[in-house]
């Protein structure tokens, strides 16, 4: 199983960017899925999750309003849509799968999470 993060880059504050994440190796419609974020410096922490059945999402507060994730199971791909973005957006960012399908609700740990992708970074400017 392999996970590929992209779209990250340059950005000033109050722009926008689309993450993405395909998956590969295996069917990845039944398992919930996970972005989480380091920001120079810091321990990795959780962003936003979105579950197995497209309906259950959960964000952290700092992005709420801001980000969106979605995922399009036909393309096997996950989405972080960011906006308005601000300077302490600036991180790695990492997407995970669940290593067991279903579950519910969906997580918020790194624990929750077995697979993981090699991250891109988002620098937002000031």
């Amino acid at each position: 199983v392999q996970l590929q993060a992209s779209g990250g880059g340059l950005v000033q504050a109050g722009d926008s960017l689309r993450l993405s994440c395909t998956i590969s190796g295996r069917t990845w419609s039944g398992y919930n899925m996970g972005w989480f974020r380091q920001p120079p410096g810091k321990d990795r922490e959780f962003v936003a999750s979105i579950g197995w059945n497209n309906i259950n999402t959960n964000y952290t507060d700092s992005v709420k309003g801001r980000f969106t994730v979605s995922r399009d199971n036909a393309k096997n791909t996950m989405y972080l849509q960011m906006v308005s973005l601000k300077p302490e957006d600036t991180a790695v960012y990492f997407c995970a799968s669940a290593k067991w399908p279903g579950g519910l609700p969906v997580g918020v740990r790194e624990s929750d999470y077995g697979y993981w992708g090699q991250g891109t970074l988002v620098t937002v400017s000031s």
